[in-house]
């Protein structure tokens, strides 16, 4: 079915369409929908959105700010593309952070929290057995998210959401083709430790678990790639 057509507007409700611009042009690198080195070009996702260039060159610079897009002076914005060295730095932060939002989330852990977890699992072993790369690759960090989100801590939530979508790119890049990816067994022995309150337990599984998605990364430079943005963002 054809996308209608939405007026472009910059009132009254600009801050949402600029969320549903960022909102969606995230979901689409979660996903591996929209690969690193992709143009984003303004016109088009104005027209997808029916939002202004200005409003798009907003949400197009706040992604910036997270690391997730490049803006690259009299060529635009593009999807980034991390550098080895970027792929290192980001699960260097990712060990360090990740193991401390565990802390917060067995101190916040309840019933309603561990049975969200376990429900999460429970689609993650589906879109496994779907063989849905797509959304396997969308519930893994939607994982972390949610550990984070447990928490309760507005500034580790912040940063690893971060650091979630610039993961996603690196792994498209860099992940060999040979190994699996982020794990529902790993996720779920995470989730039991914090239900038995184990902070050493749950610390060590979830630093093993970052070590060794990292280490299924084959680090080196990678060609370009272009993807249609209609195509993406449109769900075709």
């Amino acid at each position: 079915m054809a996308a209608k057509t939405r007026p472009k507007s910059d009132a009254p409700d600009a801050s949402d369409r600029v969320s549903r611009i960022r909102e969606g042009v995230t979901a689409a690198i979660l996903e591996h929908r929209l690969l690193p080195g992709t143009k984003l070009g303004e016109d088009e996702i104005g027209d997808i959105y029916g939002a202004s260039r200005t409003l798009v060159r907003t949400a197009l610079q706040q992604l910036a700010h997270e690391g997730i897009v490049n803006i690259e002076k009299n060529r635009g914005a593009f999807v980034a593309r991390p550098t080895p060295v970027d792929a290192r730095e980001v699960f260097e932060a990712r060990r360090l952070i990740e193991p401390a939002i565990v802390d917060h989330a067995i101190d916040a852990a309840s019933p309603a929290w561990l049975d969200r977890l376990q429900r999460h699992l429970a689609e993650e072993r589906e879109a496994e057995l779907r063989g849905d790369a797509r959304a396997s690759v969308r519930l893994s960090g939607e994982f972390h998210r949610l550990v984070a989100e447990m928490s309760g801590h507005s500034i580790y939530l912040g940063f690893l959401k971060e650091l979630i979508a610039r993961s996603s790119l690196i792994i498209l890049l860099y992940r060999r083709h040979d190994t699996p990816a982020c794990g529902t067994d790993h996720h779920a022995r995470i989730v039991e430790a914090i239900g038995r309150r184990d902070g050493e337990a749950a610390r060590a599984l979830m630093l093993s678990h970052l070590q060794e998605i990292e280490a299924e990364l084959f680090l080196k430079e990678l060609g370009a790639v272009d993807w249609r943005l209609a195509d993406v963002l449109l769900g075709a």
